[in-house]
């Protein structure tokens, strides 16, 4: 249990609570907790699903500035790449996760949040990368997930200007996965990651794999990468359960262990 990030666990879900009055703001404490809460998530196997949550006020504003700049080249080099290792942890985790989102996501409170499978706002939340304003870049993966997401012109034009994005434009252009009031991101964030948590833990694993691994690859290895992790799920008992109930009862009546 860190001071800024928590595990909290409820049955099959998980909730990554961020909670450093007022905003959020990430520096090296916040960053290292949240990558230690990210670890203990992935290796606890009650664990099927993943909310991040940064509270009903606010995500993240993004990095400690007064920490911030003060620091040198080495400094900042060190700093950032830590981050985003940080979020590495948190993009890779083998099972699905939701970011859910009130207030400002703005910067690396941003990048935490597209680390993230799913998006859920609130319909007042507004998202951005605006380091452009300070002089820099995004630097823990704004400039590559973003892209990834929306697709580079749409990307550029978020990052060369640092504009705040409202949560109906953020659905439109597929950040956001879903818009609700905003004493209800919450509540849908845990309603969305429960779908998963009670569905075949190993195949969700390899589907993420599948996706997020086969982005990165030409087709033909993705496509070989894909056709290995879908044989490998014929020694899952929940293959064995999922067809099995599909041949007696039909589709989507299955009940899996996550084995």
């Amino acid at each position: 249990m860190g001071e800024f990030v928590r595990l909290e666990v409820d049955g099959a879900i998980a909730t990554i609570r961020l909670d450093r009055p007022k905003m959020n703001a990430i520096n090296a404490q916040l960053r290292t907790e949240l990558q230690e809460a990210a670890l203990e998530a992935r290796e606890r196997p009650d664990i099927r699903a993943v909310v991040l949550y940064g509270g009903e006020r606010v995500f993240a504003a993004g990095a400690d500035i007064v920490e911030m700049e003060a620091m040198s080249y080495p400094d900042m080099l060190a700093w950032g790449t830590g981050l985003q290792e940080a979020l590495k942890v948190v993009a890779r985790l083998p099972k699905p996760v939701v970011a859910a989102v009130n207030g400002f996501a703005l910067g690396g409170g941003f990048e935490i949040a597209l680390a993230a499978d799913f998006r859920v706002l609130g319909e007042r939340a507004q998202v951005g990368v605006p380091e452009i304003l300070l002089g820099v870049i995004p630097g823990a993966g704004g400039t590559q997930r973003l892209t990834r997401l929306v697709g580079p012109a749409k990307a550029k034009g978020m990052v060369y200007t640092g504009r705040f994005v409202k949560a109906d434009e953020a659905l439109a252009l597929g950040i956001a996965d879903a818009v609700v009031p905003d004493a209800e991101v919450y509540d849908a964030a845990v309603a969305m990651a429960q779908q998963w948590a009670e569905g075949p833990a190993v195949a969700l694993r390899a589907a993420k794999q599948a996706i997020d691994d086969g982005l990165e690859l030409d087709l033909d290895s993705a496509l070989r990468l894909e056709s290995a992790l879908f044989a490998g799920l014929f020694a899952t008992d929940d293959q064995k359960a999922g067809m099995n109930s599909f041949l007696k009862n039909g589709p989507g009546k299955a009940t899996f262990t996550g084995r």
